[in-house]
C-alpha cells in the first residue's frame, strides 16, 4: 500500500490562505490542517450505534520550520495516549522528510444529549490500540 493511503497518512499543499503577512504560514493554520487529519484518519474507525460524540479539549502546537505557499506536507497521525474517556493524537507535520510541526490534540466522548463526558466505547479503544506507537 502506497504510504499516501495509509489511512493515518494524508498531504496538504499549503494556500495561500494560511499565510501570514511574514509569509509563512499562521499559527491557526496548522491547527486546522492537523485537525482535518485527524478527522481524515477518524473517518476509518469502526460504525457503533449510540456513539458519542468527541471534541477536542486540548491542543499544543510546536513549530520548528515555518511552511510557506505551495510547501507539500506529508501529515501523519499517530495515537498518543488512550484514557477511559478521551484519546491523545499526535499530529507529525513533515516537509521534505524533515518534521516542520508537531500538534497534540486531545479528544473527549461525551453523551450527545448532556455533552457530560463518558467512557470511550471499547470498540473504539480496541481500533485505537492499532495506532499506537
Amino acid at each position: 500500500m502506497d504510504e499516501t493511503e495509509r489511512v493515518e497518512v494524508s498531504a496538504l499543499a499549503v494556500a495561500y490562505r494560511d499565510i501570514g503577512p511574514t509569509g509563512e504560514m499562521r499559527a491557526a493554520a496548522y491547527v486546522i490542517h492537523a485537525e482535518e487529519a485527524v478527522r481524515h484518519f477518524w473517518r476509518y474507525r469502526p460504525p457503533l450505534e449510540d456513539e458519542p460524540h468527541y471534541s477536542p479539549t486540548k491542543f499544543e502546537v510546536r513549530l520548528h520550520q515555518p511552511l510557506r505557499a505551495e510547501d507539500e506536507v506529508r501529515m501523519t497521525v499517530q495515537v498518543d495516549k488512550i484514557g477511559g474517556k478521551s484519546v491523545g493524537f499526535e499530529v507529525a507535520m513533515e516537509k521534505d522528510g524533515q518534521t516542520v510541526a508537531e500538534v497534540d490534540i486531545t479528544w473527549t466522548a461525551r453523551q450527545p444529549e448532556t455533552g457530560e463526558p463518558i467512557a470511550l466505547p471499547e470498540d473504539i479503544r480496541d481500533w485505537l490500540y492499532r495506532y499506537l506507537p
